[in-house]
């Protein structure tokens, strides 16, 4: 191989070099660019997390059995969401309310139906929960009648799902939803809440956690 012909595959080598760095160059820039506009849309919307609020319970029944350990609990909850974002709407793509009592479920899940909830809106569903002589364990059947002796029940209402963002005609990926409403409920003084037929309901208006 003479000289001038090694001269050339240096020539090219050199030239394929500065050719992949301008890959490089043009696609690092490119991702620099796109975050950048990722931050600059966040800092311009700053998306917030919706706010879930306990209004109110309606119970039917909430009945302890020590003999057998079961719950029977038959309630109607209202529970509102808020977006707070004035420029991000929010899917709810699934949405299961369900009751618990010191982390053990005791009613079964109920669905809300899937909903958008636009700029600023606020959404409010009523749904009722069921749990018919659900098994609980039997420290928690005793720790659940010395509860209702002392005339207060912590329960608190979950809601698990799943949501999307949307900023204008962009729709973000699922994130998980997961909601958590303390609420206590009185026992042996109806004056604590409003008979309503074979029911009293309780004016609770308590903030809810939110994770997403």
């Amino acid at each position: 191989m003479s000289a001038k012909d090694g001269c050339g595959h240096h020539h090219d080598y050199y030239k394929r070099r500065k050719f992949y760095y301008h890959v490089m160059a043009a696609i690092i820039a490119l991702i620099i660019l796109i975050l950048f506009v990722i931050l600059l849309i966040y800092l311009i919307l700053r998306p917030t997390k919706p706010t879930f609020t306990l209004q109110d319970i309606t119970l039917y029944a909430f009945n302890i059995s020590t003999t057998t350990t079961t719950l029977t609990s038959n309630l109607q909850i209202t529970i509102s969401s808020r977006n707070p974002n004035s420029r991000i709407g929010i899917y709810y793509d699934k949405l299961d309310v369900y009751a618990t009592y010191r982390n053990q479920q005791i009613t079964l899940p109920t669905m809300i139906p899937p909903t958008y909830q636009g700029h600023k809106d606020v959404n409010v569903w009523s749904p009722y929960l069921y749990g018919n002589e659900v098994p609980v364990a039997p420290y928690l059947a005793m720790s659940l009648a010395e509860d209702e002796t002392a005339g207060t029940v912590l329960v608190n209402v979950r809601a698990i799902g799943r949501v999307r963002w949307k900023v204008g005609t962009f729709v973000s990926a699922t994130y998980r939803l997961n909601v958590n409403c303390p609420a206590y409920i009185t026992f042996g003084n109806k004056n604590n809440g409003f008979v309503v037929g074979p029911a009293v309901k309780y004016q609770v208006v308590e903030g809810c956690n939110v994770d997403v």
